[in-house]
């Protein structure tokens, strides 16, 4: 397998669950803004979106969005922590949660990497991220992870946004139960490896 990325994007997500698993891959690095792969190639002419992460398959085929490619990974192995069986109210527990990341914390964070949004704009998604950042830190108090003991890709997920307040975004810094999260996974040594892969670097700052 094949994953494309860029570094400090979402795609750090779906590295760490390869890691996890121990699958072996490949890792591309992508150029966002020029839309080439660290090869030269147009990389529209794999994934006409233009977005990382891009996952391919040892056959060639092709699958995008990072919460898709997760789920996909783990029905591929035998490990039913980081998601449960299908038809198991767990395994909705965490994709429900996989979901509420993808629409109300990662999309809100878009305006930040985006110059042409205003400083007006940008308090506003703020406050909207700090609201639900709130709640989370509720749901994390007396629990290791969010769905209790079981750390899973949603965890993953939550972890790789959450990171991105360290340079862009609100101020965390007083949810605590969300900051021993962010350690307790920054911890793991399959996200260090992955971080370090990525030429990237992790200091908790919330």
């Amino acid at each position: 397998m094949k994953l494309f990325y860029s570094p400090n994007a979402c795609s750090l997500a779906p590295h760490i669950v390869l890691r996890e698993l121990g699958f072996p891959f490949e890792l591309i690095k992508v150029d966002l803004h020029q839309h080439l792969t660290e090869m030269g190639e147009d990389f529209y002419q794999l994934n006409k979106k233009g977005q990382v992460p891009l996952l391919q398959l040892d056959d060639g085929s092709l699958l995008t969005e990072g919460a898709v490619i997760s789920q996909f990974l783990v029905d591929q192995s035998s490990r039913k922590d980081l998601l449960a069986e299908i038809n198991t109210v767990d395994r909705y527990e965490t994709l429900s949660w996989v979901n509420f990341i993808a629409s109300e914390i990662h999309k809100a964070y878009s305006p930040f990497f985006n110059d042409s949004y205003n400083e007006q704009c940008k308090s506003v998604y703020s406050i909207i991220l700090n609201k639900h950042y709130s709640w989370i830190d509720e749901q994390l108090k007396g629990q290791k992870y969010l769905t209790g003991s079981n750390f899973t890709i949603a965890d993953i997920y939550l972890f790789v946004v959450t990171r991105w307040s360290d340079f862009i975004g609100p101020d965390l810094k007083n949810f605590m139960h969300l900051a021993s999260f962010m350690q307790r996974i920054a911890e793991r040594q399959t996200v260090q490896d992955a971080i370090a892969a990525e030429s990237l670097c992790y200091e908790r700052k919330l």
